[in-house]
């Protein structure tokens, strides 16, 4: 298991990318969290087997039909124990 956080930036906010993002992630079995920043750009944190996790990372670089993702940061995370999928802000 490892986990991961990711900024997202470009045109990820007001066309579904939250709900995108929850629903590939529920896809692939991988819990964590998403949510919209004040500054226009959205954040989640991932966790789940490798694979699954490599395959979240990849979907998140283009995101869903609508988005236009121009930045990408991503950084090791800890472990938290999530279930499930959530999504604020």
């Amino acid at each position: 298991m490892i986990a991961r956080n990711v900024v997202v930036s470009g045109r990820v906010q007001g066309v579904g990318f939250r709900w995108s993002t929850r629903a590939r992630a529920l896809a692939l079995g991988v819990a964590g969290r998403v949510r919209n920043l004040p500054n226009g750009k959205v954040e989640a944190h991932i966790e789940g087997s490798v694979a699954a996790v490599d395959e979240m990372m990849s979907w998140l670089r283009s995101g869903p039909a609508g988005a236009s993702v121009t930045g990408f940061e991503e950084s090791p995370a800890s472990l938290e124990g999530i279930t499930g999928f959530a999504i604020s802000g």
